[in-house]
């Protein structure tokens, strides 16, 4: 990943992102010399929502066939979620 420091993003502004955006996708912010952010073009981040998404859905499904659930009433699951407190 190309690296833009706080400083230049600054100075030059989003124009300092957007030529690096352009051809990596991604860019790391750094301050003081350490990676502090990464910015996205949106498409990219749009992806990784859906991967993420996907992922929570297999989740589920696998504690769905492993019996992971639970049935509660309202009143029960508020009793067991007190309870584990």
């Amino acid at each position: 990943m190309v690296e833009v420091s706080a400083n230049e993003l600054k100075t030059k502004g989003i124009s300092a992102l957007s030529s690096v955006i352009a051809e990596q996708k991604t860019a790391v912010i750094t301050v003081r010399g350490k990676d502090k952010y990464v910015v996205m073009d949106f498409e990219t981040y749009n992806h990784l929502r859906e991967c993420e998404l996907e992922a929570a859905i297999m989740e589920t499904r696998l504690e769905l066939e492993r019996g992971e659930v639970f049935t509660d009433t309202i009143e029960e699951h508020i009793r067991r979620i007190a309870d584990a407190l």
